[in-house]
């Protein structure tokens, strides 16, 4: 892969991405300092929502983002049009569920970080060539962290963002087994809460720099 998109800086810092789902527009810039405020900067917002909802919210958090010192990515992305629209909404970068090469190289072309989701080696190689940023381990609950491990023997060079089912309690082990970062959904944001949230994203935080030697 002749171009591959740098990971956003603050991911690549905080080692972790929060992901929201069903977030309203207005409620956006709040729950996005109260993350970045527990030491986790980095926020995508998923796209099935209903997708206009969803990006309504990107375009309200993106235009307070340099404020609040955060970044904000579009999840959940299934196709190039509406990786399109996220980008127009001010997405930073995209995260799908599955690999789609042709999404993963129009993101690269452009300069926008990718973070296609796989499972097999397959999957994870054809992710990787396509030029994704880092590689998506999704449904990461389903194999755990050892899987990981054994990913590293054949494929050294490619960077892991474990998603699905992890929480505080195991962020550890996927830091530990060679994840660039993680992403943490339903447990880190639950009701939206922003005293909750904060609470929750500074213990996210504090295992993942403990186990990262931050």
């Amino acid at each position: 892969m002749a171009h591959r998109p740098a990971m956003p800086q603050l991911i690549r810092d905080s080692r972790v991405i929060a992901i929201g789902r069903g977030l309203p527009a207005e409620r956006g810039p709040r729950i996005g300092e109260a993350l970045a405020v527990g030491g986790v900067p980095a926020m995508e917002l998923t796209l099935n929502a209903p997708e206009a909802e969803a990006l309504a919210a990107i375009e309200v958090l993106a235009a307070r983002a340099p404020d609040l010192g955060v970044v904000v990515g579009a999840g959940t992305v299934l196709s190039i049009s509406s990786a399109e629209r996220a980008v127009d909404a001010g997405a930073s970068f995209i995260v799908s569920p599955h690999t789609d090469a042709e999404l993963v190289t129009w993101c690269a072309a452009r300069g926008v970080p990718c973070f296609p989701g796989a499972l097999s080696p397959t999957e994870i190689l054809a992710a990787w060539d396509a030029g994704a940023s880092a590689v998506k381990l999704f449904p990461a609950a389903a194999v755990g962290p050892g899987y990981l491990r054994q990913l590293a023997g054949p494929f050294p060079g490619i960077e892991f963002v474990p998603t699905g089912g992890v929480s505080a309690e195991t962020a550890a082990e996927w830091i530990a087994a060679g994840a660039v970062a993680i992403g943490v959904g339903s447990w880190l944001i639950g009701d939206a809460d922003p005293e909750g949230v904060t609470a929750r994203a500074r213990r996210v935080a504090a295992a993942v720099s403990e186990h990262a030697g931050t």
